[in-house]
């Protein structure tokens, strides 16, 4: 308890701005935790609902079946049926307006995947620039308190006639704070940057695997047409 108090004590003493420091990274250390359990959520309900999606797709349904299944009932955040969404979109699209070729539906169909996929990247790298401006940012600003707490200790020991440890040590102590809590609010910052930049480029990997192989099915349907198109024009 008495070295509790004896740490509030030195934040207590410290200078104006010492203590603006510590605030600082208090208040950034708050909002890296705020934010990784934000991510975390988010990220693990992205990968449940792309499961969830890709078994009914692999199921065997019809295509068009599902497509107006997800539109009547479009799952808020899934990945997956985002991706799909806008692909048979414009394979619909296209066929309605009796484009035929297949390398051209193609284009379109992959281009409007695309998209669907950088929506979804910026949605699941949210908040993840601030970790890493805060894993690299937050050791200085604490460096930054410190030495100006150590300078500003020194400086108090101008008017002291006798210097002895227990002059020096509660100055030093005071700037060493704010070091310590710069690194508190950055390491969690650093690992939460990792592991949630590794979790969302695993997920965008399965989206563009996923926006492949429904290419591939779509270009199947698309050279059918191309080649019943070309019977009739022949007949």
């Amino acid at each position: 308890m008495g070295e509790e108090l004896s740490y509030w004590q030195l934040i207590v003493d410290a200078s104006l701005l010492v203590k603006l420091v510590m605030l600082t990274l208090v208040g950034l250390s708050i909002t890296t935790w705020v934010f990784i359990f934000e991510r975390r959520n988010v990220l693990a309900d992205s990968f449940n609902k792309f499961a969830l999606f890709e078994e009914r797709f692999w199921s065997g349904i019809d295509l068009a079946h599902l497509y107006r299944q997800v539109n009547a009932n479009p799952e808020e955040h899934s990945g997956g049926e985002a991706v799909f969404r806008a692909g048979f979109k414009e394979f619909t699209r296209l066929r309605q307006q009796n484009v035929t070729d297949a390398e051209g539906i193609m284009v379109g169909c992959q281009r409007a995947m695309r998209v669907a996929v950088s929506r979804e990247a910026e949605r699941l790298d949210a908040h993840l620039n601030f970790m890493a401006t805060v894993g690299s940012t937050s050791p200085y600003i604490g460096l930054f308190g410190t030495v100006w707490g150590i300078m500003h200790s020194f400086l108090g020991l101008a008017t002291v006639t006798q210097v002895s440890l227990s002059t020096v040590a509660p100055g030093i102590a005071e700037a060493l704070i704010a070091t310590a809590m710069g690194l508190f609010a950055a390491i969690p910052a650093v690992v939460a940057f990792n592991r949630f930049s590794a979790r969302s480029e695993k997920m965008l990997n399965n989206l563009e695997t996923f926006a492949e192989e429904f290419s591939a099915i779509l270009h199947r349907q698309a050279h059918s047409l191309e080649v019943q198109q070309r019977q009739q024009e022949q007949e």
